[in-house]
């Protein structure tokens, strides 16, 4: 079972007084007598000091516990909040991180002898890298898909003979509409699982069900971010539920405007401690992340996984408008393939319009889905099959005007 106190006094024992930029925001902290000392004296960490202390000491920061020279791992953040961030991991502390992948891997039901497919490059992010190298570490066949098109990674698919697919949601629908085009059909592909991460689809139901009915498998959604690590699970008995790696992370839900604890069954604001990356740590690090705690063995967890940005709500005529909402209501209707936001703020009265790639009959029924879930004519435009981009990674479909 976690014991989040004592793993909290290690951390802080281990990484004060070397790690500069705790010392510096912290000074002398002692022991903690309970875990309610901790979270009313320790200030929270946020992405903006991160990206301070980064612009004051490049290109690393000064977050690192030990000297750099005994740093091998080097990531960065997609940069969606500024600047990308660095963000470097010595070895005991990529051991952790795999640990945690391998406990994603374990609760998706992905065992040692299995095949399982990445199909994309994956760039300089964490997640995927992590995702390989735990795969390999516990035994399972870890086949890359990088450098190749989407055609070409279905016949991997088909040689390697994966049951498990590892992608974004988005790029699992893209997968499925090109194997249709080509006469590869992924139903006949033999993934049994899907693992989907780096946006929510795999915990919104229409989107998990449009990505089920088009493989024949299961959808198991993950989230984690590069300066925390893996983070959470589905649920293997239960599908709208997000279980959190509590063993690794002491975790909280606050309200995102004043950082009240949150009660469970409410929305708020995840914020993570990493209790075992000594050499890089975060402590009561604001997330971003909407997410829902509800009562769970050993430590609650997230209904309906994480919801929404913090920071990427629109407010269209009075109404509160996530992106994840969005896609929930794109994927109810059959007949489209890509889509594209576009969310204009250069007015009093800011608009949010659609482009997808579909018919003009099932534009005007996506309108009237949009109008009949959030009370607003929201304008859908058609266009042709193949205008819009599409994406292997994160998805980038809200454009945001100013």
């Amino acid at each position: 079972m976690p014991d989040p106190l004592r793993q909290l006094n290690e951390l802080f024992a281990a990484i004060l007084p070397a790690n500069a930029f705790y010392r510096a925001k912290l000074g002398d902290v002692g022991r903690f007598e309970n875990l309610e000392v901790f979270t009313s004296s320790i200030p929270f960490t946020t992405k903006d000091e991160l990206a301070a202390d980064h612009e004051a000491h490049p290109p690393y920061g000064t977050t690192h516990t030990f000297a750099l020279d005994g740093y091998h791992r080097f990531h960065q953040t997609s940069g969606t909040r500024g600047k990308p961030l660095i963000w470097l991991d010595d070895p005991a502390g990529w051991s952790w991180i795999l640990d945690n992948w391998e406990w994603v891997w374990r609760g998706a039901g992905v065992k040692p002898g299995d095949t399982a497919l990445f199909p994309f490059s994956f760039g300089p992010f964490l997640g995927f890298w992590a995702g390989f190298e735990a795969a390999t570490r516990m035994g399972i066949r870890a086949v890359p898909g990088g450098g190749l098109s989407s055609e070409d990674r279905l016949r991997l698919l088909q040689r390697s003979r994966a049951t498990v697919l590892c992608c974004t949601p988005t790029y699992a629908l893209r997968l499925a509409e090109v194997g249709e085009s080509v006469g590869l059909p992924v139903s006949e592909a033999g993934v049994e699982k899907i693992i989907v991460c780096g946006e929510p689809g795999g915990s919104i139901p229409e989107v998990r069900a449009r990505i089920e009915s088009a493989w024949g498998a299961r959808v198991f959604d993950h989230h984690g971010m590069t300066e925390i690590g893996p983070v959470s699970v589905s649920d293997h008995d239960h599908p709208d539920i997000l279980l959190l790696r509590h063993e690794a992370y002491f975790c909280e839900v606050v309200e995102p405007t004043d950082g009240s604890p949150v009660p469970t069954g409410q929305i708020g604001e995840l914020v993570l401690t990493t209790l075992g990356r000594y050499g890089s740590p975060l402590i009561r690090y604001r997330t971003g992340d909407l997410v829902k705690p509800v009562e769970h063995t050993g430590g609650f967890a997230l209904e309906g996984g994480v919801l929404a940005r913090a920071d990427d709500m629109v407010v269209i005529r009075g109404i509160n408008i996530h992106p994840s909402a969005i896609d929930a209501v794109v994927r109810s209707v059959d007949g489209i393939g890509e889509y594209r936001v576009e969310v204009d703020q250069r007015t009093s009265l800011p608009e949010l319009r659609l482009q997808v790639e579909a018919t003009d009959s099932v534009a005007v029924s996506l309108a009237q889905a949009l109008r009949s879930t959030f009370s607003l004519r929201l304008p859908v435009e058609a266009v042709e099959p193949g205008t819009l981009p599409v994406f292997e990674v994160k998805a980038r479909r809200w454009h945001v005007l100013k």
